[in-house]
């Protein structure tokens, strides 16, 4: 899979792209990233990309030529390529986006900067995408988000095969609880069924982790979530445990 990104600050996404998983998937070539000076494709000696805006009004505004330019080229590099602009403005990006958008041929992925982009650019993309309802300096840092979500995914990328099945939000809950050794530290001790060797009691302990961790800290996901009978009576069972807690 190809990711493009167009930014005016290439050097933000050039060097975390290059380390720890996505560098070692790009050497194996599970997947491709270029990332684009938007200034490249601005006319003119100073390559203008922003401008006062009309009406009036502080800062500067993202200019819609150059980036036209940019994702007319990029698309007829990689036809079928899928772009996202990186806004406050936009859907926001969750756990089944980046699966959605790992099924993609490509994406590319246009930053923003300034007070934002000249609306007409709304009209060159496939779709806006935001981490939350926060501001950040400018997208290259949602993109490298969505970027590192998205091609986790793909074959390979994570190396060990089933990596990413049982992440948080991949089946609408938060993940249970990981234990590695020593299997004591300071009086803790790894729970006894992890060290079972009993497969399924170990699936069945993690399930209910699952749920009271969910239940817990996002009960807000289980309204969405695939249950289960068996997971609706257990959920039941640690909805009276924790009133008796209280």
């Amino acid at each position: 899979m190809r990711f493009d990104v167009l930014t005016l600050f290439p050097a933000m996404l050039q060097a975390p792209l290059a380390e720890s998983i996505l560098g070692k998937a790009q050497g194996a070539g599970l997947i491709e990233v270029g990332v684009h000076y938007l200034r490249d494709w601005a006319e003119g000696r100073h390559q203008v990309t922003d401008d006062t805006p009309c009406g009036g009004g502080d800062g500067m505004v993202m200019k819609v030529d150059p980036i036209a330019r940019a994702l007319h080229e990029l698309r007829e590099r990689n036809p079928g390529a899928r772009v996202l602009l990186m806004s406050p403005q936009g859907k926001t990006f969750r756990q089944a986006d980046a699966v959605r958008l790992s099924r993609e041929p490509g994406l590319v992925f246009v930053c923003g900067r300034y007070e934002g982009f000249d609306e007409r650019v709304r009209t060159l993309v496939d779709e806006e995408l935001s981490l939350g309802d926060f501001i950040l300096t400018g997208g290259e840092p949602a993109a490298l988000t969505m970027i590192d979500a998205i091609a986790r995914l793909l074959p390979g990328v994570l190396g060990a095969a089933g990596s990413a099945e049982h992440d948080s939000f991949s089946d609408g809950l938060l993940e249970y609880p990981q234990y590695t050794r020593p299997v004591e530290f300071e009086e803790m001790r790894v729970p006894d069924v992890l060290l079972s060797g009993n497969h399924k009691a170990i699936a069945d302990w993690r399930r209910r982790e699952q749920l009271r961790r969910t239940l817990q800290r996002r009960p807000d996901l289980l309204e969405h979530a695939a249950l289960s009978k068996a997971d609706l009576k257990v959920l039941e069972e640690l909805r009276g445990e924790l009133e008796a807690e209280v």
